[in-house]
């Protein structure tokens, strides 16, 4: 994929207010974290969910705060695709590498043999449904395996999955759908699990003039799920 030729617009890390690639030593813990704002942190050399309609919006996010190549994985029947233009806002287009992939079974060895190598800061793997107990444990040890290789950087694994997710032994499990209004983009998003037994959380991702702003959900914000945009190809 080509990046636009228009310069790329803010990129909504950097609109958190946050350097790119920021890390931070989780308190009492070894493994670093890739920290936006508030709850909304990845432990790096770990594998996470991200389910939801907008969860490849999350994604991006997520691939904008970090550096370095992206492997996106995705089933070669999807007939939606990310588009450029629309990604360029998140994180530049020209860091990404597709690949489609025909089977699950397939995209979940490919993740494994890559985060072991350590070699790729993000990898994405689009799936039908949740993975089972076993494939995310292999993930995980894929994953720990990159992290200690010499040189290497801590990857960090994404699972998308459809509806609510549910793959066993994930690190976290952050969901996420659209609920925009004219005028206004606006994201609820719900940490569901996370290891350490932190709460279940329930916030409002918002973007207005650029800007990406983080804050408990509200009642009032509900009222903007009433009338959601139709599906289109691209990020939600």
């Amino acid at each position: 994929m080509n990046a636009p030729r228009s310069p790329r617009p803010e990129s909504l890390a950097a609109a958190l207010g946050l350097a790119r690639g920021a890390l931070s030593e989780a308190a009492g813990r070894s493994r670093p974290r890739l920290e936006l704002r508030g709850p909304l942190a990845f432990t790096l050399g770990r594998v996470h969910e991200l389910c939801g309609p907008a969860r490849r919006t999350l994604a991006a996010i997520v691939a904008g705060a970090l550096e370095g190549p992206v492997l996106w994985m995705r089933p070669a029947r999807e007939r939606d695709r990310l588009n450029p233009e629309g990604l360029a806002p998140l994180a530049g287009p020209e860091r990404f590498i597709f690949a489609d992939i025909l089977r699950a079974e397939d995209a979940l060895w490919c993740l494994e043999e890559t985060l072991r190598s350590g070699l790729v800061p993000l990898v994405v793997a689009e799936l039908p449904a949740p993975p089972g107990l076993t494939p995310v444990r292999r993930l995980q040890l894929a994953a720990e395996a990159g992290a200690a290789e010499e040189g290497g950087v801590p990857p960090l694994g994404l699972l998308l999955t459809p509806g609510d997710g549910g793959a066993p032994g994930v690190e976290s499990r952050w969901w996420m759908a659209p609920c925009h209004r004219p005028g206004r983009d606006l994201w609820r998003l719900e940490l569901r699990r996370a290891r350490g037994g932190a709460p279940p959380t329930v916030l409002a991702l918002e973007r207005h003039r650029r800007r990406l702003t983080l804050r408990p959900w509200i009642e009032a914000d509900g009222h903007a799920a009433t009338e959601r945009l139709p599906r289109r190809s691209g990020t939600a």
